[in-house]
């Protein structure tokens, strides 16, 4: 039986609350997500969504518990072991874009395909490839400023799946969308999930957006007490 794309066991993070100044641990005791399958992860604000992210992503270690994706553990590894695991194994797509402003839709997606092995020595192909699949391929030349928010979006999506992730994280990725974008951001990743059996975990405190998903687990933080 194939591993699957997401394990987490006892996972533990502490981080400070930029609202309240307290110190708060996000705690996941167990989550499991297969290729091909969809989660929903609810937390409201302050709960550390973007931490645990941060943490399976391997951008920021765990204090205990374990990350596996695809078979491969994040936890225990140096920054650059982490940084090369999420390169060959998940697309990030992250709240506030993270676009370059001094770089064109083609570039930003580009560049976010320099750092995965499997791209070979075609990214600007694979790149031009997934532009045209959000819809973009009158746009390579635009940069982030002249583009609308929307647009700003779906070329942070293709940055996501250019690579051909074995798991996607989003981060509220319709926080800045109206309705009838924030439909169109979803149906974007969904599509991708079904097409390449990727496994995509999405956290929101958005409930219109969560009640799109079969499985939806809930994330709770405490206060760290001295």
């Amino acid at each position: 039986m194939p591993e699957p794309a997401l394990r987490v066991r006892d996972l533990r993070k502490s981080f400070r609350d930029p609202e309240g100044g307290t110190f708060v641990a996000v705690e996941l005791p167990s989550l499991d997500i297969d290729r091909g399958e969809v989660v929903g992860l609810r937390g409201e604000s302050g709960s550390g969504k973007t931490t645990l992210l941060h943490v399976i992503s391997g951008i920021l270690p765990a204090d205990s518990g374990r990350v596996e994706v695809a078979g491969e553990s994040m936890t225990g590894r140096s920054e650059t072991a982490r940084d090369a695991l999420r390169a060959r194994h998940i697309g990030y797509l992250f709240q506030t874009f993270n676009l370059l402003p001094g770089l064109t839709a083609l570039e930003n997606v580009q560049l976010g395909m320099t750092f995965r092995p499997r791209m070979g020595a075609a990214p600007r192909q694979a790149a031009i490839d997934a532009l045209a699949r959000v819809g973009l391929a009158d746009r390579h030349g635009y940069k982030p400023s002249q583009l609308s928010v929307g647009q700003q979006q779906r070329v942070a999506i293709a940055r996501a799946l250019a690579g051909h992730p074995t798991l996607v994280l989003a981060d509220e990725p319709t926080s800045s969308l109206d309705e009838a974008r924030a439909e169109q951001c979803l149906d974007l990743l969904l599509e991708f999930v079904r097409e390449s059996q990727a496994a995509l975990l999405v956290v929101s405190h958005d409930e219109r957006l969560l009640a799109r998903f079969a499985r939806v687990e809930t994330l709770r933080a405490a206060e760290v007490t001295a």
